[in-house]
């Protein structure tokens, strides 16, 4: 009755659509890529993927979690694991392309981070994070939008563990800063006209 097995993929939680993916059920992971696909695509945008080169990467990312599917124990979220790997299927294309000399001059030299305007006070994340600079934005962006721990970013951009956690204090703090409210008074006129 494959009919009524694909009503009832949406339903299942993840473990049960890895487990039945596991097994060679294609369906059940394609319930799994729907369920997480922007989510991926998302962070690889925030880490400095082109809308281009994020869907590729994302594609290989879940290639790669099918693959290896049998390794997820879901002793974590399936959404964490699959960040995991899109974040590490990224970094190894950075390297590839040499790009993370580029990133690590970029950041000694202070490059300037453009000005974006505030939109009537929404939080626009993605405009604080380019605010960043390259190493502080792929930083702050594996270990709190991939969910790595400082050690795993540090291991997977073979930057000493040091250089990682500095990169993320400063990003946080600019983050801080760029997203608090500029005075208190704005805050309350957009409480009281949203």
């Amino acid at each position: 009755m494959p009919g009524g097995q694909e009503l009832r993929y949406p339903s299942l939680h993840d473990v049960e659509l890895a487990s039945l993916a596991a097994g060679g059920d294609r369906r059940a992971f394609g319930e799994l890529v729907r369920r997480h696909g922007s989510a991926v695509r998302g962070l690889l945008r925030r880490m400095g993927a082109s809308g281009t080169e994020a869907d590729d990467v994302a594609q290989d990312a879940f290639l790669a979690a099918f693959e290896g599917i049998s390794d997820y124990r879901g002793e974590g979220a399936f959404g964490g694991w699959v960040r995991k790997i899109a974040a590490r299927q990224y970094l190894r294309r950075l390297q590839r392309e040499r790009r993370l000399a580029a990133l690590a001059v970029e950041a000694e030299e202070g490059v300037a981070a453009s000005e974006i305007p505030d939109a009537a006070g929404r939080i626009d994340l993605d405009g604080a994070l380019r605010e960043l600079g390259a190493a502080e934005r792929l930083c702050v962006s594996m270990c709190y939008g991939a969910g790595l721990s400082h050690g795993e970013a540090a291991e997977a951009l073979n930057l000493p563990l040091g250089t990682v956690k500095s990169h993320v204090k400063r990003g946080l703090e600019k983050l801080r800063t760029r997203l608090a409210p500029s005075d208190g008074a704005s805050l309350e006129g957009s409480r009281a006209n949203g």
